[in-house]
């Protein structure tokens, strides 16, 4: 393998994973979450360094799929799930990152998102781009986290201030944005050529044609997206009735609450001012 996929030690990916982990562990102290952290930190290490990093960037649709899976379905919902609320109410804070979050947290805004970014992370020219550029290469890895951050928001409603969701409604916005997901997946499965000419040495690697890996791509794309996803669409619904919850409800927390009083608090200075300058 390392003939024609030689080895490479990966330092600035390893750095940023170990970054997010000295974060973490510092501003969190349950061990429940630093557990949680620590699997979603492994996990993106393993599909960023070498062979499996190197295989999605530069040889095969279907890893590079899969890489983008496991950081959007795995990574991404279990880093904000360790992270508790008061860590993230201290970080969306500031006035300008708690509009941009709350914006983000939108379901139709994320969805928008989450379809434009997270197409446009494997579409045929960023692709070729990643194979010859590693700096392009981190920037679509570093893309696809945001894409992933940005389409749990509504579904797991752990931002304070931000629009929460019903059960009912969380449940179908997950079970929709699966679709969106895999929005590139019917064009790999029927295209009659290979569309990705910067990836190479699929069947000496991989014992697989080009135009094989890619319809291979559009399969693993859709059913290691809508699995998932429906489960968990499924399971929000039926914690909901078992812990007694009614599905239409949405739900509100006191975070929730301090944060829309700050909103006010702001508000009335900003007017404060304005009348004062007048």
């Amino acid at each position: 393998m390392t003939t024609w996929l030689p080895f490479q030690w990966h330092i600035v990916e390893v750095l940023f994973v170990i970054a997010l982990g000295v974060v973490h562990h510092i501003f969190v102290t349950s061990k429940h979450e630093r557990r949680l952290a620590s699997y979603a930190l492994i996990a993106l290490l393993i599909v960023t360094i070498w062979p499996f990093g190197d295989l999605a960037s530069s040889v095969s649709l279907t890893v590079a799929t899969l890489q983008r899976l496991v950081i959007m379905l795995l990574v991404a919902p279990v880093l904000l799930l360790a992270t508790p609320t008061n860590v993230l109410a201290r970080l969306t804070r500031p006035r300008r990152v708690d509009a941009l979050t709350r914006w983000l947290a939108h379901p139709g805004v994320a969805v928008v998102i989450v379809t434009v970014l997270g197409t446009t992370t494997l579409i045929t020219p960023v692709v070729d781009w990643g194979a010859r550029s590693s700096i392009a290469r981190d920037l679509i890895l570093l893309t696809t986290l945001f894409v992933g951050f940005v389409l749990w928001l509504p579904a797991l409603s752990v931002l304070p201030g931000t629009k929460h969701l019903s059960p009912v409604a969380r449940a179908g916005y997950v079970f929709a944005s699966a679709l969106v997901v895999t929005s590139l997946s019917f064009v790999w499965i029927f295209s009659r050529h290979s569309l990705y000419p910067a990836l190479h040495h699929q069947y000496v690697l991989l014992h697989m044609t080009s135009l094989f890996d890619q319809q291979l791509a559009g399969f693993v794309a859709k059913f290691g997206c809508y699995a998932p996803m429906w489960a968990v669409a499924f399971t929000i619904v039926s914690r909901a009735d078992e812990q007694g919850t009614p599905v239409e409800e949405t739900p509100l927390h006191w975070a929730d609450v301090e944060r829309e009083l700050l909103r006010v608090d702001r508000q009335r200075e900003r007017a404060l001012r304005r009348h004062q300058s007048e």
